[in-house]
């Protein structure tokens, strides 16, 4: 039973990451169409809390037997550790300002190590032999995937730090997803963490909106505030039906659902190296739709991170012959 909960919670990670992963190629076709980073991320959790609302009022109207409900300690925690939603996805948009795309994706890409740490941590036991190789093998697939020994740049501390952050912040959602409140049905923990990411999306909304955010001094800010009124920028609600549908879906929707499912059942080590299939499915999704060229080196890297994925979920020598 142990065997096959683990292999649910690896199947619905692995589908939730391939999802994610289809939304970055949206997220392009917006910028190219004009559209913002706040407007993007606005729209994506806006609909994405009205998708929750209907989705959790049909499980509770259709279901059979009364579902859990959550205490407020757990709503408070919730909220919370929802937080890392928004940040995530807000902290990985700063560190594309400073550094190229492919080093804020790789640097992203270390919320597998970090897991892992976390995991080793929270055990209290070293990580296996074998989940130590798969994060290298890992980490080494990034990098070719994401082209970037044949790119030309430029290192920004700033974007480092954002996109590290951005790492962090993902591993803390993954965390959250395993940990907290596991006994309530998905739609609802799933609609009170996104509400806590709303809580991040629509601060940055207020300030993106006004203008250049300036974090030097208080004062600095009031002028911006006060006598740069000519940057204020007006929300354009297109955003909402010609991307928001779509980024709400495989944003904000689906994988947090199959994240909640799964990473209880996978744990978070395991769960966090089949989330890396977010990476090839997005360089495939940019490769179709946007016509970006991907090189031998990626498909390389690509292989190198399904191989990882193959090699972590492989039975154990110990485990096949007590089978």
């Amino acid at each position: 039973m142990q065997k096959k909960n683990v292999l649910k919670g690896v199947v619905f990670v692995g589908i939730g990451a391939s999802i994610y992963g289809m939304l970055a190629t949206f997220v392009k076709l917006a910028y190219q169409d004009g559209y913002t980073t706040s407007e993007v991320t606005t729209s994506q959790f806006v609909l994405g809390l009205i998708g929750l609302l209907i989705l959790n009022f049909i499980q509770t109207i259709t279901s059979t037997k009364k579902l859990s409900s959550p205490s407020r300690r757990e709503v408070r925690n919730l909220l919370l550790a929802g937080t890392s939603l928004g940040c995530t996805s807000l902290f990985y948009y700063i560190a594309v300002q400073y550094i190229n795309v492919s080093i804020a994706i790789v640097l992203l890409m270390q919320s597998v190590w970090f897991s892992v740490v976390a995991e080793s941590f929270m055990t209290r036991k070293l990580p296996q032999m074998r989940k130590v190789v798969s994060v290298i093998i890992v980490l080494a697939g990034t990098v070719l995937a994401t082209n970037l020994i044949n790119t030309q740049i430029e290192i920004d501390i700033k974007g480092i730090f954002w996109g590290l952050m951005a790492a962090a912040s993902y591993t803390l959602t993954m965390f959250t997803s395993n940990k907290l409140a596991t006994h309530l049905p998905v739609f609802r923990k799933s609609i009170i963490m996104l509400a806590g990411g709303s809580v991040v999306i629509f601060l940055f909304l207020i300030f993106a909106q006004i203008g250049p955010l300036h974090f030097n001094s208080l004062q600095a800010f009031y002028l911006n505030f006060t006598e740069n009124t000519e940057h204020i920028h007006a929300f354009r609600y297109s955003i909402l039906w010609k991307y928001g549908f779509v980024l709400a879906l495989f944003g904000t929707i689906i994988p947090p659902i199959l994240f909640n499912i799964g990473f209880p059942n996978a744990g978070l080590g395991l769960g966090s190296i089949v989330s890396s299939l977010e990476l090839p499915v997005s360089v495939t999704m940019a490769f179709v739709l946007l016509g970006e060229k991907v090189g031998f080196i990626q498909w390389a890297g690509i292989a190198l991170i399904l191989f990882a994925i193959v090699l972590m979920n492989l039975p154990s020598r110990k485990h096949a012959a007590v089978v």
